[in-house]
């Protein structure tokens, strides 16, 4: 069985080849505001979810993995910062908080015509960290694409405290979100080894 990533997310591919897992990956193409447009004061949940639907929809495969995360902070939805500044000024409002990673999945299987859905949230303790050490961060460009401006695998992880959650889901896609949805279908998650 052959899976397919509906993302270009190289974390989420990292996150399924430490499992064992190769997929396929496809750009969904997705216009994330066009996806979401239609959402009438949607719960952060209902966000992500949405957009990791459309994802999911938006590739062929037998089996089609999409996903969206999002960072929740003091009441605010905040993707991907995109640029040096607006990552300076997120570290700048998050740091020594404690906040809510939003990530959705859909599984898409093919064979039933079926999808899987979930929604996983992981809390985020952020460390109170100096302003030299957001600008070096920001600096580094690693923050500007990620969700919450930040990683946990590699040099954010110099700026978490804790977390509350599965490491994976914060790194890009819940493990045991994804065997939920494998089970769901009746697939075993060692069916995608390889």
């Amino acid at each position: 069985m052959q899976l397919t990533l509906a993302s270009t997310s190289p974390a989420r591919e990292k996150v399924l080849n430490a499992a064992g897992v190769i997929p396929r990956k496809v750009s969904p193409g997705v216009d994330e505001e066009a996806a979401v447009a239609d959402l009438v004061n949607p719960t952060p949940a209902q966000y992500v979810q949405h957009l990791a639907t459309a994802k999911a929809r938006a590739v062929d495969g037998e089996l089609v993995l999409g996903g969206d995360s999002m960072l929740l902070i003091d009441g605010e939805l905040q993707g991907k910062p995109h640029t040096r500044e607006e990552t300076v000024r997120r570290w700048r409002q998050q740091r020594g908080k404690r906040a809510e990673l939003v990530t959705g999945h859909a599984l898409f299987d093919a064979a039933t015509g079926q999808i899987y859905e979930e929604v996983v949230a992981t809390q985020i303790q952020f460390a109170e960290v100096s302003e030299r050490a957001i600008e070096a961060y920001a600096a580094t460009g690693e923050p500007l694409e990620c969700a919450g401006a930040f990683t946990l695998e590699a040099l954010g992880g110099w700026f978490i405290e804790s977390i509350d959650g599965h490491p994976s889901a914060v790194i890009g896609l819940s493990l045991p979100a994804l065997r939920r949805g494998l089970d769901y279908f009746g697939y075993d998650f060692s069916d995608l080894w390889g």
